[in-house]
């Protein structure tokens, strides 16, 4: 990544060229414009009145998520944003505005730089572990408790401090976040009793009791379950900001309206995900015999995004939960943010194909193949391994990897996706036009993810993916600079990286995974030369959730 960086700074991107610097303003005009200004809107016309008034109190509790997740992310945050709303200068209000976009006073396309004076570098452990605490001193110190106890103590929903005596101590979320998490309760029950669908006032009940119990089983199992025009996902899901051992949930909430239209038409992919399984190209003993039964896909609009669903590079689509239990009993639920991935084609994949691609293949850059090779992405996390056996020890894919885990995993899903892909084609269950599609579309696409930085788990996992397409000859590149799928060889690549990701996760296989990681994980010159092309193309959106300010307005 340090030429993405050093190209940047001489573009007059660069955050810093040395460590006491930090960016002037047209600089920080120049970063922020990398994110492109998007109007996101959600037609709920036909909602009646009860339903826009329970979907205006869902916006109310995602703000709810900012502010949390701002703590979490690193424990001056808050002190620093409250410091940057007081600053009314031009200089005062771009920080401000890119602070927001980023969550934090690090910019996440560049390596986590800082852009505002007196922050420190971005800490690892985030906010979730004690001060002063060292991932080794953690590390032994949860490895040394019994069996209960370890689990609470790596699980999602703690964090670990220091009691009084300065030993290690687990605290739920519930203790460490009760004030907040208390309103939070308060207004999905207000919403809950607005709402007159089922399922929908199951779940906000029962996520609210999570909030105040720390036991979130039921209210996962009631979101899978969940079947309403409402559809809102409110709590501590995704562990990217845990970099010491991908362990801790950080709060997020999408507050979104179903898509129906989109949603029946790609329902029938849940059932095709058994075939899949057990065609998978690794050892039949790592396949799963019977995969959860709950697989419900929901193609949405996106109202309201907070918290870590809303910080730097905007999500596309999700898988949840994460928790191994439900995954294994019940399965997994994807979401697709439609209006997200709209504009993201628009504004960013397509300006990169004209860029990156011959002539010739830019006409192959589709949304359909976007949009599904997404939804083939956020469906393989369910896939492949998860609960594992280490020598003799039940453990998990994520507990075996580690810190390395995000990384592996989004790599895993991208590379399976098209491997589905390709598998639903064969078997007469995808159109055959997705064969010219699907891998011209997935190549400028990956531009555009490791566009997001090497600090970030898509955008290295992407990096590994595009390498060994370079190096195996699934992708070639022209005299011009151009890229290009060479369909003779990629089909094989695919197959191939699936069996050797899926396979270092079912076996655990840290070190041969971070060994993989530092040799691939790295941007080549030929991939620079196109970067510096792209310079004048957004990296992401920004979105301006348009439908909640008009929900909140009446």
């Amino acid at each position: 990544m340090a030429s993405i960086v050093a190209s940047t700074l001489a573009a007059g991107l660069g955050v810093r060229a040395q460590e006491s610097s930090v960016p002037t303003l047209q600089q920080l005009k120049t970063m922020t414009a990398r994110f492109a200004p998007v109007d996101l809107t959600a037609d709920v016309s036909s909602l009646p009145a009860n339903e826009r008034q329970a979907l205006a109190k869902l916006v109310e509790a995602a703000r709810v998520m900012d502010t949390l997740f701002l703590r979490q992310v690193w424990e001056g945050n808050e002190t620093m944003l409250l410091d940057l709303v007081q600053d009314t200068s031009e200089l005062g209000r771009a920080r401000l505005h890119y602070f927001l976009i980023n969550k934090g006073p690090w910019s996440r396309l560049d390596e986590n730089a800082a852009f505002i004076p007196g922050a420190p570098k971005k800490p690892a452990q985030a906010n979730f572990y004690a001060a002063g605490a060292t991932k080794d001193e953690v590390d032994k110190w949860t490895s040394d408790l019994a069996g209960p106890q370890r689990a609470f103590a790596s699980g999602f929903f703690t964090t670990i401090r220091r009691n009084p005596e300065g030993k290690l101590v687990a605290v739920p979320y519930s203790f460490e976040y009760q004030g907040e998490l208390a309103h939070t309760a308060a207004l999905l029950r207000e919403a809950a009793a607005l709402t007159s669908q089922p399922t929908l006032k199951t779940f906000l009940e029962k996520r609210a009791q999570a909030f105040i119990t720390n036991d979130y089983y039921d209210s996962d199992v009631a979101w899978m379950e969940l079947d309403s025009s409402i559809e809102p996902t409110i709590g501590p899901y995704e562990v990217y900001e845990d970099e010491w051992f991908n362990n801790k949930a950080a709060f997020e909430a999408f507050i979104t309206v179903r898509d129906a239209v989109e949603t029946n038409k790609l329902t029938r992919f849940g059932s095709e995900l058994q075939e899949i399984e057990n065609n998978l190209p690794i050892d039949p003993k790592y396949r799963n015999a019977k995969l959860g039964a709950l697989a419900p896909i929901r193609v949405v609009n996106t109202i309201f995004s907070a918290g870590d669903g809303n910080r730097a590079v905007q999500t596309a689509a999700y898988n949840l939960p994460n928790d191994e239990r439900i995954v294994s009993e019940k399965g997994t639920k994807r979401v697709m943010l439609k209006n997200n991935q709209e504009a993201k084609f628009k504004v960013v994949l397509v300006p990169i194909a004209k860029v990156a691609l011959a002539p010739r293949d830019q006409a192959n850059v589709d949304f359909d193949a976007f949009f599904t090779h997404i939804l083939m992405h956020e469906l393989m996390h369910g896939l492949g391994p998860h609960n594992i056996v280490a020598g003799e020890r039940p453990t998990t894919v994520r507990q075996e990897l580690k810190e390395i885990y995000s990384t592996i995993e989004e790599a895993k899903a991208d590379i399976s996706g098209l491997f589905a892909l390709q598998f639903l084609v064969d078997h007469g269950k995808l159109d055959k036009k997705f064969e010219q599609t699907m891998y011209t579309t997935y190549l400028a696409s990956m531009f555009r993810s490791i566009r997001f930085g090497l600090n970030e788990a898509h955008g290295r996992g992407v990096a590994i993916q595009l390498n060994y397409f370079l190096d195996n000859g699934g992708v070639t590149v022209a005299p011009d600079g151009t890229f290009a799928a060479n369909p003779a060889r990629i089909r094989q690549n695919v197959i191939d990286l699936t069996r050797d990701l899926m396979t270092m996760e079912a076996t655990g296989a840290y070190v041969d995974a971070k060994l993989m990681l530092e040799k691939m994980a790295v941007v080549r010159p030929p991939v620079q030369r196109v970067f510096d092309r792209l310079a004048g193309v957004p990296i992401d959106i920004e979105p301006r959730f348009v439908t909640a300010q008009t929900l909140a307005a009446r």
